[in-house]
């Protein structure tokens, strides 16, 4: 989502890869272009001066400017600021003491709200919840219907409204969710083009008639700081406990991302990942940070991983763990992760892979192939051992798949850094504490 913000920041850490030492200047330079990349992200000009003051506060001192290698320290600093204004921890959801929990879902036509509904209903199901979706736009039958075969699609039950009062509407979901047992109810409410008094009373009235555990804003993240105004119109008029940030797949500039909890104080709680009914996650600052600065997201790709139950893959890791991880390895990583998601989206979790998406090599169904057509013409050592191509291999290489020595030189040089870095990680066992350091390279 925010490639232009991610190479922007490394660009900006790169002028000092190598140096010894900076200047005042050199840093006051620096501060001036991080906060000139993020307000052309569409980042708050409230978040701009406060962020880029707290890193100048912080990186204004003897042991920044004098650092041996103070490319670390800066990058430490602006990751750990990132997350500062992220929200710092995981917010977690309420539950009910007693069931049913009821979530009320709002936000303007077009901003995936429904979808949403069926996501989370989907992620909690798998937890062993049992989810009651309720529609209360009770103006456009289509809505409820939409509503009602995401139901079917996720295997939830749905509670079909009877009539246009909401006060029924509520009544019947609550007593049907108490006899029935379910346990979570999750009521997604009317959208309109734009928020509009009526629109407002409406919520108002069913967020009175719910009394809800969690009164949620969906918004569009595309829409950059308009989602941010929505948030805090919504949040003065109704009463938010968090956000849920949606198409974060997009190629939006992620200004609501940077934005959104700074300004308004509401936590942001879930973000949509994608088209797809489980492509919804709990949302991580330090993990959301690092992926805006380029370092990927080591512990969620992992946590995708495990969704897959592959005797190779536990190959995979104990020849991770053993320093001996091969292309060959990496075909089948490949393969495997495409059952859980596109594989651009899941090589982006990959540190050191953010460049991968270039134009030779576009992460597509197409661009796998010529990937797997690469892995396949070379021989057998030379896909245990990728140290001994030379160039005259690589030329036969990119004969035999029909590629260029270009093509054949990026997928080497990136399978490199994926699998110094994981081998790393894989030794420090994921801890939150060394994935920063090892892809910060401090120390």
């Amino acid at each position: 989502m925010w490639k232009g913000l991610t190479d922007r920041l490394s660009e900006l850490l790169g002028r000092f890869r190598g140096k010894g030492r900076i200047s005042q200047e050199e840093l006051d330079n620096w501060l001036r272009d991080v906060r000139r990349a993020l307000l052309e992200a569409d980042v708050s000009l409230s978040v701009c001066r406060h962020l880029v003051s707290q890193i100048g506060e912080r990186a204004r001192t003897p042991d920044v400017l004098e650092h041996p290698a103070p490319l670390r320290r800066l990058s430490q600093i602006l990751y750990e600021e990132l997350v500062r204004i992220l929200g710092e921890k995981v917010s977690p959801v309420t539950w009910a003491p007693r069931p049913p929990t009821i979530w009320l879902l709002m936000g303007l036509q077009g901003s995936g709200k429904t979808t949403t509904a069926g996501k989370l209903a989907s992620l909690y199901k798998k937890q062993g919840r049992k989810p009651l979706l309720v529609p209360a736009d009770l103006k456009r039958p289509a809505a409820s219907e939409q509503l009602r075969q995401i139901a079917e699609q996720v295997g939830v039950a749905f509670f079909p409204p009877d009539s246009q009062d909401l006060s029924r509407l509520c009544q019947r979901a609550l007593r049907d969710a108490q006899d029935q047992g379910w346990d979570l109810v999750i009521v997604d409410s009317a959208g309109r083009m734009h928020s509009d008094e009526a629109l407002m009373e409406e919520l108002a009235q069913l967020k009175r008639l719910l009394q809800p555990h969690e009164s949620l804003l969906v918004l569009d993240a595309t829409t950059g700081q308009d989602a941010v105004r929505l948030a805090e119109s919504f949040d003065s008029r109704i009463g938010l406990t968090g956000v849920i940030l949606t198409k974060l797949d997009s190629d939006a500039r992620g200004g609501a991302v940077l934005s959104v909890t700074f300004v308004t104080g509401k936590p942001v709680k879930f973000i949509g990942t994608g088209e797809h009914l489980q492509d919804i996650d709990l949302f991580h600052p330090d993990r959301m940070a690092a992926r805006i600065l380029g370092m990927g997201d080591v512990r969620g790709l992992l946590e995708r991983v495990e969704q897959i139950a592959s005797p190779e893959i536990e190959k995979i890791e104990r020849r991770l763990e053993k320093g001996t991880f091969g292309l060959d390895d990496l075909l089948v990583q490949l393969r495997e992760m495409r059952k859980i998601g596109p594989l651009d989206r899941l090589l982006s979790l990959l540190p050191g892979l953010g460049g991968f998406r270039s134009q030779s090599l576009t992460i597509d169904e197409k661009s796998l192939k010529r990937t797997e057509a690469i892995i396949l013409s070379m021989t057998p050592e030379e896909r245990r051992n990728p140290e001994i191509i030379s160039g005259s291999r690589k030329k036969r290489i990119a004969r035999g798949s029909g590629t260029t020595v270009q093509q054949v030189n990026e997928l080497l040089k990136h399978f490199k850094m994926m699998r110094d870095t994981m081998k790393r990680l894989a030794k420090a066992k994921v801890s939150d504490e060394a994935i920063v350091r090892l892809l910060t390279g401090m120390r």
